[in-house]
């Protein structure tokens, strides 16, 4: 190997890492894929992810004492979000580069135009989604028809604020709180003036979206595998997030005591049973809008965020609920570990909608909420539900890694 081939091998390496990153892949499989991708090009490649940075160093074997033999990149990032279209696309790539039917120049050029194209999404059916996922999750926690509605409306609202903030940095760090404040004042103001709410519920479902419950799980499983700085990292910025939410839910309680808007207490009856099943099938295809998976792979997402939540529905009802999430969590992993080998493709297309209406991001927020109103007894005992499912889900995503073992990285 030249110098000059190995610099290129180098640069596309570090192009496939900056693209993973950038669409959502965690550290453990971020890093697996790298280190695959650089022995099958002819290069050693020691890398370490975290939530915000790419340390790579490389080596290419048999060329210790050439200058390109030894390089290593430090790349700062911001905190990816889940693309499963792009994600898909780099993927492609990559086993095109490796099995040879793609040159090495061609991929990085590929990867950058990846990139720079635009993300073509169609801002109202986004904006819609959010307000789908908030009407299907209010309807999932056995709300009334009013609540429905108004949570689908306060969705909306968080979806266009949302993008809003895409290209404001400023918007961008304050969006959850922002978000959690127009939420409750919304929610409060309907339930004093318009119709009665079940208010908590109704502000828990219009927010479920930004509940950083994924990023908690994935945090746990780092941390797990002994991705400690990557895991550490991505726990804090959760956190936060979860503070974001809770204060800004706060303030907007202290407003509406100080104007005097009391909400009248919800005496309606609940959405009949089968409601939660339509639910759950809109609720899925929002799902997928949002994770940006490609139109083809719809109908995929869709039936695995549903097949998610209904073997932890059932398994909860068989046994308990932290072990119906186990479940839940083993099928999908193995589940998604599978679909990798047999169809070549991502296992993330199964496993990340799979495993999103498991997560426990509204566990999170009620903890952090009750510890904000003071009730600390209430808030500890809500927060032990928060690990034991944390920790349920985890344990499952990483026995279904042994039943099934991954062929594919991502």
């Amino acid at each position: 190997m030249t110098p000059e081939d190995a610099a290129a091998r180098m640069r596309f390496v570090v192009e496939l890492a900056r693209r993973l990153h950038q669409y959502g892949a965690a550290a453990p499989r971020l890093e697996a894929a790298i280190d695959s991708v650089s022995a099958r090009l002819g290069l050693n490649c020691n890398s370490l992810s975290t939530p915000t940075a790419l340390i790579l160093s490389f080596s290419s074997r048999g060329h210790a004492d050439d200058a390109l033999s030894e390089h290593t990149q430090v790349i700062r990032l911001s905190p990816g979000d889940v693309n499963l279209r792009r994600l898909c696309e780099v993927d492609a790539i990559a086993d095109r580069v490796i099995d040879g039917t793609l040159g090495i120049g061609e991929g990085a050029r590929q990867l950058r135009v990846i990139h720079r194209r635009r993300n073509v999404r169609n801002r109202v059916y986004t904006a819609a989604s959010y307000g789908v996922a908030a009407a299907a999750v209010a309807a999932i926690l056995h709300s009334t028809w009013t609540d429905i509605i108004v949570a689908g409306g306060i969705g909306v609202l968080i979806g266009m604020i949302a993008l809003a903030s895409e290209g404001r940095p400023r918007l961008g760090a304050s969006f959850e709180a922002i978000s959690a404040l127009l939420a409750t004042l919304v929610a409060t103001a309907v339930g004093a003036f318009a119709v009665p709410l079940n208010v908590k519920a109704v502000v828990l479902a219009a927010l479920i979206v930004l509940l950083p419950g994924l990023s908690l799980t994935t945090a746990v499983r780092e941390l797990s595998m002994q991705h400690l700085a990557s895991g550490v990292a991505r726990l804090a910025g959760a956190m936060m997030s979860l503070l974001k939410l809770a204060f800004g839910t706060l303030a907007a309680t202290q407003i509406a005591l100080a104007l005097h808007w009391l909400p009248q207490a919800a005496h309606q009856p609940a959405v009949p049973d089968w409601v939660q099943w339509v639910a759950l099938g809109f609720g899925s295809l929002s799902f997928a809008v949002l994770f940006q998976a490609a139109r083809r792979d719809y109908l995929l997402v869709m039936a695995s965020a549903a097949l998610g939540y209904v073997i932890a529905y059932y398994g909860s009802s068989a046994f308990s609920p932290d072990f119906g999430v186990f479940l839940a969590g083993l099928a999908i992993g193995a589940l998604s570990n599978l679909y990798a080998r047999i169809a070549h493709r991502p296992g993330a297309l199964v496993r990340e909608p799979g495993v999103i209406l498991l997560v426990p991001g509204s566990v999170g927020f009620r903890t952090l909420s009750l510890m904000f109103e003071r009730d600390v007894s209430q808030g500890l005992d809500v927060g032990f539900t928060l690990l034991a499912i944390l920790v349920a889900l985890v344990a499952g995503l990483l026995f279904g890694d042994l039943l099934v073992a991954p062929r594919r990285s991502l």
